[in-house]
């Protein structure tokens, strides 16, 4: 993985790093390079990315408003592959995607694809006891306690 995916997995819980890495690992045998595009996010860049393709310009990238996305959490790490040139390939029908998913699940990780209402590809996520969704739980537990509370009793 390049500095920059190792800085946002550096914020996000060891666990969820660690299978991200290996994700990684398997994809490169396989000549499919990964990025780690997002990590933790705040509060107030999870309202941003709500309000995006709703009140600010631009496509509807997310249904989670502030507090309903494992993102932060330090739960969730969204990445995507990168060709040769260093340039992020979006193209979500490219075949590397369909692997990517396939592998991240294959490690135990939930992916963004399975979401009911809206797919989002690749988002992964590992959550340990806790739901697809945070729960009041663990809102409080983030604010009472912070993100490694959340990780501990998640049971990562």
């Amino acid at each position: 993985m390049d500095a920059n995916s190792e800085i946002r997995l550096g914020l996000v819980c060891p666990a969820l790093a660690n299978k991200i890495r290996t994700l990684a690992e398997t994809l490169a045998g396989e000549s499919i390079h990964l990025r780690a595009t997002q990590g933790v996010r705040s509060w107030s860049q999870q309202e941003a990315t709500y309000q995006q393709g709703r009140t600010t310009p631009g496509p509807i990238v997310t249904n989670a408003p502030p507090g309903h996305s494992w993102h932060e959490f330090g739960l969730a790490v969204d990445v995507a592959p990168f060709d040769a040139q260093d340039v992020v390939d979006w193209n979500v029908s490219h075949p590397a995607w369909r692997r990517i998913i396939e592998i991240g699940e294959s490690l135990g990780l939930f992916s963004g694809d399975e979401f009911c209402h809206f797919k989002d590809d690749p988002h992964f996520q590992l959550t340990g006891r806790f739901p697809v969704s945070p729960t009041d739980e663990a809102r409080q537990l983030l604010t009472d306690k912070g993100m490694e509370a959340v990780w501990t009793e998640a049971g990562l």
